[in-house]
């Protein structure tokens, strides 16, 4: 991919944490091929999208693609410049050299979180799905009281790797790379859920061109083996 060299502009940017550490080595490639400085700040997906609809300024905006789409209706990024950028599925995690419970099936997941302590999910796309998982199970009522939601921009391992939690769900990006825990798996097939991650310019961009460039960058087949590298899988 051929970038402007000439273009050597400032972009800002937000994120939801799942995302983090694959935008921050893409960012870094990019800066070096284009001489372009790129700052973008990881949050919780939810404080990140309230940051935009609060009108902070930014250039672009990385989050789950219904997250991005609700920007869109409200006028605070440009709908033609989204992209899809990675799709992300869920992981189970345990405290480094505990017991790993089978995860094979959607039975096996079932009864491990039956039988689990505490159970410990976020506040984004994965916890949203675990919770209906477990209405649809009939057990939130039984598990009510061990379940542990981590706070906006905590990480699910974090909880895990200190002992507050037994059985951790999150995405497998923001597992993958703590310390203290051990990443079981991700949730088999019949129960999986895919999150696609999009990226988009936000209305109050300044630098809508460069941007652009960007955004062209972080979809491309070049930033694919980054993605993998990270627990997702190019969009």
């Amino acid at each position: 991919m051929v970038i402007d060299q000439n273009m050597r502009k400032k972009i800002t940017g937000i994120s939801s944490m799942a995302t983090r550490q694959v935008l921050a080595e893409l960012v870094e490639d990019y800066e070096r091929r284009s001489g372009c400085t790129v700052v973008i700040e990881s949050v919780g997906g939810v404080a990140a999208a309230r940051r935009v609809q609060e009108d902070e300024q930014f250039d672009i905006v990385v989050l789950a693609a219904d997250a991005i789409d609700r920007l869109a209706v409200g006028g605070l990024v440009d709908p033609a410049s989204r992209v899809d950028l990675a799709r992300s599925g869920v992981a189970i995690a345990v405290a480094a050299g505990a017991p790993r419970p089978a995860i094979g099936s959607e039975a096996a997941v079932r009864d491990a979180i039956l039988a689990a302590r505490t159970i410990g999910y976020s506040t984004g796309p994965s916890g949203s799905h675990l919770s209906r998982l477990f209405e649809r199970w009939g057990i939130a009522e039984t598990i009510a009281a061990r379940t542990v939601q981590a706070p906006p921009g905590v990480p699910v391992g974090t909880l895990v790797a200190r002992g507050d939690v037994e059985l951790g769900f999150q995405q497998l990006s923001e597992l993958m790379h703590l310390p203290g825990i051990d990443v079981v798996g991700s949730l088999p097939s019949e129960i999986q859920i895919i999150t696609v991650f999009s990226a988009a310019i936000c209305t109050a961009s300044r630098q809508k061109d460069a941007s652009r460039a960007l955004l062209s960058f972080l979809a491309s087949p070049e930033a694919g083996s980054a993605k993998l590298r990270h627990g997702m899988e190019p969009a």
